[in-house]
Parts: C-alpha cells; sequence; structure tokens
C-alpha cells in the first residue's frame, strides 16, 4: 500500500457516515452552548460533589483500622467527612460545576466548529479518494 491509502482512510472512514454525523454534531452543538442545559449539568455536578464532599467516611475508615490497624485510617474520626479528610474547601462543588459549565461551552463550540466543517471533510475525502484511484490505476500500468 502507497502512502496516500495510509493518509487516506481516515478520511474516508469520516466520509461515509458524515451526513447523519453532521446532524447529530449539530445537535450536540445545541445542546452544549444551550444555557440552560449547562445550567443544568452544572447544577447536577455540584449537588453531587457537594453530597460527595458531606458523606461521611468515619464507618469505613473504621472498619479499615479493624483490619490493617496501622493504616492511617485509624487516625480518622468516626464522623469525618470525605470533604475534611481530603482538605477540600467548600466551594469545590461550585467551582466543578462552574468548570462544568465553561467545558459543556467549550465543547458546543467545537461541536459547532466540527459540523461547519463537516461539508469540507467530505470534499477532501472524496478529493482524496479520488487522487487514491487514479494513483493505484496508474500503478498497475
Amino acid at each position: 500500500m502507497t502512502r496516500w491509502t495510509f493518509a487516506a482512510l481516515p478520511l474516508l472512514v469520516l466520509a461515509a457516515p458524515l451526513p447523519a454525523q453532521a446532524a447529530d454534531v449539530r445537535d450536540a452543538a445545541e445542546a452544549l452552548t444551550d444555557p440552560v442545559e449547562s445550567d443544568r449539568m452544572a447544577d447536577t455536578v455540584t449537588v453531587l460533589v457537594d453530597a460527595l464532599m458531606r458523606t461521611n467516611i468515619g464507618p469505613l475508615a473504621e472498619a479499615i483500622a479493624r483490619v490493617d490497624p496501622d493504616s492511617s485510617a485509624a487516625s480518622i474520626p468516626y464522623d469525618a467527612t470525605l470533604g475534611e479528610v481530603t482538605g477540600s474547601d467548600p466551594d469545590t462543588g461550585r467551582r466543578m460545576g462552574d468548570d462544568v459549565r465553561a467545558t459543556s461551552r467549550m465543547a458546543g463550540h467545537l461541536a459547532a466548529a466540527a459540523a461547519a466543517y463537516t461539508p469540507v471533510l467530505k470534499d477532501m475525502a472524496r478529493d482524496m479518494a479520488a487522487q487514491w484511484d487514479r494513483e493505484r490505476d496508474a500503478a498497475r500500468r
């Protein structure tokens, strides 16, 4: 196989399902850049992280200490939370929610750009495939 074949393969793989993918990418871009959806995802992460950080891990630490009395778990108070043990500050959930909001917007912009470039990529793949056919035919003569 020639180098062109290897170079063209990714584009050919991309080109085959592009019409369906383009619609999916546009839908994803729309959902990810929707402020209501972004806020919903961020709020969910904030609540989950806050709940996780408030989880009492003292009983788990006690069970670990029974199995391994020399472990650092033996020094964890019975009423300790995951947030206290990990040294997390009370704003961890909010910050992670903000990160989700920003990441969602960036992913939406990336998906919108990918959808916009879909026709160009499809044309490139078609051109590369035609060039590959010409090169293959020339090599067989």
